[in-house]
């Protein structure tokens, strides 16, 4: 099902964003729409528009916290504490989707503005000694990138490294930085309703990343020693990138899915006793890291306090790709990790891994299950696709800040942009590595999928 909410049309400048410093000024505030500006009516359309559009396609398949608005509160009536349980997706974000809540829209903007600053933060300067890792010590960083008033504190960094050795290295590459943990703050619990535990990944920069993006064979999870659920299965690159440890890496030590499980699990103990979520959110591969965190914490039962509760897993996937195959989805479901897939329709990285195999090609006729159904990818949860492109910019489909842009503001104000910002420095650093253009990189994971397909 999917429901269309026509836009005016969309200005030159779609993907074009404000410099870091201009982050939360006044001049940004007035370039754009309120975070939580209610959308217009929504009207079913059956064709494309040619104006950006969002579209809901529903598949079960002093610091201030930056919280939505007066306007959205009075148009809802609702408040964030009162509800956040449905925000959080405990109903499969039924009736907030169709037409999009104000508070849901602003809590995604608030959640990728916490991706964002991922990249932001991410050191790009070859000559600098915090080289391809986080710019900032853990106190400062959300200030630095120009979110003091986020009303998290970051408790942890988190690094992460394919086990890849690229054509020409002496070994596997090394540790990078790939995101960090943090929690709501007293103030922000407060108005949150709950103490929100955010873990934000970045997405793909590296070459070695590149490479394990393009690993699209199914390869078992086996989180659970004590039940490995062969059936349960997930690209291999992703999963090197989360279980994979370096142990030269001089930040930290142990596999990013060691520090993660690590931190999280001692944030629910120190706040065991108080209203807890837990809440994933990335970008691209990102976005695949949290799927496997918010899985791999379900079903080791971390998430699970004292007197039979069960503290809340949450995703909020921003052009991410498919994980695993339908065993995971199925899963993931069952364990009752709540996924929300923010998806450009442009955008060919939401189409990947399962270009021949995924959840439209596991069944016949609607009903015969095929005998490959068990290597086909599947996408979980539920997927809220926005609908933009830019012909003199075609990597802006998979932008974050695009992304976000839209949200925040479904006109499509004008933004000047007076500065190459954080984001598109990332993009053209990946451009320039040595695995030449988008182009060929789309046809190597297409590849290596039909070898897999072929190979059944």
């Amino acid at each position: 099902m999917a429901v269309h909410l026509p836009m005016s049309q969309p200005s030159p400048g779609l993907c074009a964003k404000p410099p870091l410093q201009q982050r939360g000024s006044a001049s940004t505030t007035a370039a754009v729409a309120a975070v939580a500006a209610p959308p217009s009516t929504f009207a079913p359309q059956t064709t494309r528009l040619s104006a950006p559009s969002i579209a809901v396609n529903v598949r079960h398949t002093a610091p201030v916290v930056v919280l939505p608005d007066r306007a959205a509160k009075k148009k809802s009536g609702e408040t964030l504490a009162g509800m956040w349980r449905e925000i959080q997706g405990s109903h499969d974000w039924a009736g907030l989707v169709e037409p999009l809540h104000p508070l849901l829209r602003a809590e995604i903007v608030r959640y990728g503005e916490l991706v964002a600053a991922t990249y932001k933060a991410f050191d790009l300067d070859a000559g600098s000694k915090r080289y391809l890792n986080c710019k900032y010590g853990k106190a400062r960083m959300l200030e630095a990138v120009g979110m003091a008033g986020a009303g998290y504190a970051v408790t942890r960094y988190i690094y992460a490294a394919p086990d890849i050795a690229l054509p020409g290295a002496a070994g596997p590459c090394p540790s990078r930085w790939i995101g960090y943990v943090a929690v709501a703050s007293d103030d922000a619990a407060r108005q949150l309703g709950r103490r929100d535990i955010v873990v934000s990944f970045r997405g793909t920069v590296t070459g070695s990343e590149w490479v394990a993006n393009m690993m699209s064979s199914l390869e078992p999870a086996r989180f659970d020693p004590a039940d490995a659920r062969p059936d349960v299965k997930v690209e291999s690159g992703f999963l090197s990138v989360y279980t994979s440890d370096d142990a030269t890496c001089r930040f930290t030590c142990g596999s990013c899915r060691n520090q993660l499980l690590s931190e999280v699990t001692r944030l629910i103990n120190k706040y065991k006793h108080e209203e807890i979520s837990i809440t994933l959110a990335g970008h691209s591969m990102g976005s695949s890291l949290a799927l496997l965190l918010g899985y791999d914490l379900a079903e080791l039962g971390l998430n699970r306090v004292g007197n039979g509760n069960t503290v809340p897993i949450t995703v909020y996937s921003f052009a991410g790709p498919r994980v695993g195959n339908t065993g995971f989805k199925n899963r993931c479901d069952e364990l009752g990790v709540k996924v929300l897939r923010v998806v450009n329709v442009n955008d060919p990285i939401t189409k990947l891994p399962g270009i021949f195999l995924n959840e439209n090609s596991r069944v016949l006729g609607g009903r015969l299950e095929l005998p490959w159904s068990c290597a086909c990818y599947a996408h979980v949860g539920v997927e809220l696709a926005l609908d933009f492109f830019k012909a003199r910019d075609p990597a802006c489909v998979h932008d974050l800040e695009a992304y976000l842009g839209l949200l925040k503001c479904p006109k499509i104000a004008k933004v000047k942009k007076d500065g190459e910002d954080p984001i598109s420095k990332a993009k053209k650093f990946v451009l320039q590595q040595n695995f030449d253009t988008w182009r060929w990189r789309m046809a190597a994971i297409q590849v290596g999928e039909l070898v897999q397909a072929m190979g059944m």
